[in-house]
């Protein structure tokens, strides 16, 4: 078992409206090679600004304690090379006034050196790994001639195109309907799998974590609450607070939430 990214003893805290607002408590996690990692919990637990720190992209007005290191890499992580990070709101990850086929293919002559027809080539291959329909005509399409699911689609290419050793994928389905939703997990799923890519994947919805992941983390007011396995939070968390997450899906969602685990309904 290889550890990709040791966490330990993390604190944020923003400094908002002449105040401290302390965003994560003594964090330790280790992130493991290969793994499909999902962080879960309600707005404001914190499990965004993990993300964020883990990226390197916390504001400059933060004040950050403890470490991040990446035994993993041998180096200090380079965000879009190591790391791809796709948002929520595609519509703000893109440019507006570029193509996305130029946006992908940025991203891989910038980190791969490659030649623009280079990677232009590239970016049709990805605009069709995602399954985005017509690759030749997306190419030159720009984001808002693209519908939600589409647009996310390009963002997950463009995070994927210089090849990442890590995926985080921040609420990257809750802004989208049910049934783009479960494609785009799905989408997620194959291309971690086909790269070889740990996922850390961040969302207030515990069904759909246990569709996708193999371990979750339970975060709520800026403190890891719970870890294991799927398998095993679905069928006996240990913590009130999860089971409360859990018994939010009982009902029509109960029997695929076990499903998804590998439990018997």
């Amino acid at each position: 078992m290889t550890v990709l990214a040791s966490i330990s003893d993390l604190m944020v805290t923003y400094r908002r409206d002449g105040g401290e607002v302390a965003a994560l408590r003594s964090i330790s996690l280790d992130i493991v090679a290969g793994e499909r990692l999902a962080i879960i919990g309600e707005s404001g637990s914190g499990k965004s600004t993990l993300a964020l720190a883990i990226a390197g992209l916390l504001p400059a007005s933060s004040a950050v304690g403890g470490r991040i290191e990446w035994p993993g890499l041998g180096q200090p992580p380079l965000l879009g090379r190591d790391i791809g990070f796709v948002f929520q709101d595609p519509s703000a990850s893109l440019d507006p006034v570029m193509t996305v086929g130029k946006q992908i293919a940025e991203v891989a002559r910038t980190h791969l050196g490659l030649t623009w027809s280079q990677a232009y080539a590239k970016a049709r291959t990805l605009l069709e790994r995602v399954h985005l329909p017509d690759p030749d005509s997306a190419l030159h399409a720009f984001p808002h001639q693209l519908s939600g699911g589409q647009k996310q689609r390009v963002a997950i290419a463009a995070a994927i195109a210089a090849g990442p050793k890590l995926l985080i994928a921040d609420e990257a389905t809750s802004a989208l309907d049910t049934i783009v939703q479960a494609e785009i997990v799905a989408l997620i799923r194959r291309l971690v799998a086909e790269d070889g890519m740990t996922l850390l994947f961040i969302s207030h919805d515990i069904a759909l974590a246990a569709e996708l992941a193999e371990r979750v983390a339970v975060f709520r007011h800026g403190q890891l609450v719970e870890l294991g396995s799927t398998a095993r939070i679905v069928a006996a968390p240990t913590q009130p607070y999860t089971r409360t997450l859990l018994d939010a899906h009982i009902g029509l969602d109960a029997v695929p939430l076990l499903i998804r685990a590998g439990l018997p309904a």
